[in-house]
């Protein structure tokens, strides 16, 4: 089946630089410590987090340093700043930054989370789209969550790493982005999926829009932390249709949105498709298995059970088919909502399945009365007689 790709941009927007009083840098000689990290161990994201978990303890601190070294060490990528697949692998999504030493939002974030997971750290790369100066972007925006200490906190080191302006990238550490609330955060960066806000009353894409942030309790109460577990504990595509629940339950307010719940759909629908072909073509073959193993016993019986077999030998020759051709039946039960082709072929396959059920009746028929005669009777039961009293087979 052809997979239809999506390509959507995920990018660092131009940040408002406002002059700032001079503070002293409490990350100084956890920065320092970080950034000493030899370029030789930083080929895989393996070897840098073996670096960090030799030289930092808590959790707090080794999230620091990840953050400060990929915010300083990862140029942002004017160049690609539009080309992003969607459909792109994670693992080429970290690579690409370690290879080129360039990368833009998706880059960031998921080499931040790659890191952080093989640190001990719990991290997600979080998709959705940002606000900044009152203007919502049109383009969407990739960032990363954290358990740090049993909480959930958020780290964008795209944003975190420096600002475009006039088309070019400055490098500008912006500590605002590292370790940041949930409810600070949401002020400016909207996930698509409302779990991925870590807030027990989410805010709709609505109230995104009129600034509308501040907790509001008269709104129903949203445990995230027990969504999460269960988020964690289901299979991917479970968790792409509980996703796709709460995206459209959370307002389609932009293109941003929809997209990404066509997407998601998109990903739902190809699953589906995909597990009816499997369903399918197992289908097909558990009945021909079927039907071969009922010409085995066929050929088995035209002569005359030889070579010598025990009974419970002969009994599974015929054992065998039932169990394919209910197995196929079982299988083709489960293909529901069926496009037009493959409901025919559903159809057709269910009629040759009932034809062979009824030869393979009709061979446990004769196998019964078979084992129900004498040594002699059983005998007579491989030749017919015409009417001169001459058996033929």
């Amino acid at each position: 089946m052809k997979r239809i790709k999506f390509i959507l941009t995920l990018i660092l927007a131009a940040h408002t630089v406002f002059s700032q009083k001079t503070t002293v840098n409490e990350f100084a000689t956890l920065d320092k410590k970080a950034l000493q990290l030899p370029d030789s161990l930083t080929k895989t994201t393996d070897q840098i987090a073996s670096y960090i978990k030799t030289n930092f303890t808590t959790d707090k601190d080794k999230s620091r340093a990840i953050f400060i070294w990929v915010a300083s060490n990862i140029q942002y990528d004017i160049d690609n700043i539009f080309a992003i697949n969607f459909y792109e692998k994670k693992e080429e999504k970290i690579a690409k930054p370690l290879r080129t030493r360039k990368g833009i939002c998706e880059n960031y974030a998921s080499l931040f989370t790659d890191i952080c997971n093989k640190s001990g750290i719990k991290s997600f790369v979080v998709e959705g789209y940002t606000k900044q100066n009152g203007f919502t972007d049109y383009i969407p925006h990739a960032w990363s969550a954290a358990l740090i200490d049993s909480s959930w906190f958020l780290f964008d080191p795209t944003w975190g790493s420096g600002y475009i302006n006039g088309g070019k990238f400055f490098k500008k550490i912006n500590n605002d982005y590292f370790k940041a609330k949930p409810t600070a955060l949401i002020k400016s960066h909207m996930p698509f999926d409302y779990l991925w806000q870590f807030l027990n009353y989410p805010v709709t894409n609505q109230e995104f829009y009129e600034s509308k942030t501040q907790e509001n309790k008269a709104k129903p109460f949203f445990n995230f932390i027990d969504t999460l577990k269960v988020y964690e504990n289901l299979n991917h595509i479970d968790q792409v249709i509980s996703s796709a629940y709460r995206v459209e339950k959370n307002g389609l307010k932009n293109s941003l949105v929809f997209d990404r719940l066509q997407h998601l759909k998109l990903e739902i629908e190809n699953d589906r498709q995909a597990k009816t072909i499997n369903l399918y073509n197992s289908s097909v073959a558990d009945y021909n298995e079927g039907i071969n193993a009922l010409n085995d016993f066929i050929n088995f019986r035209n002569k005359q059970f030889t070579p010598k077999k025990s009974d419970p030998e002969i009994q599974s020759m015929l054992d065998n088919p039932s169990i394919k051709f209910k197995d196929a039946k079982d299988k083709l039960a489960q293909i529901s909502n069926a496009d037009i082709n493959t409901t025919n072929m559903k159809t057709q396959l269910t009629k040759s399945i009932d034809d062979a059920s009824t030869q393979l009746k009709e061979q446990q028929d004769w196998l019964k009365l078979y084992f129900s005669k004498s040594k002699a009777g059983r005998k007579s039961m491989f030749y017919k007689v015409t009417w001169f009293g001459i058996p033929v087979n």
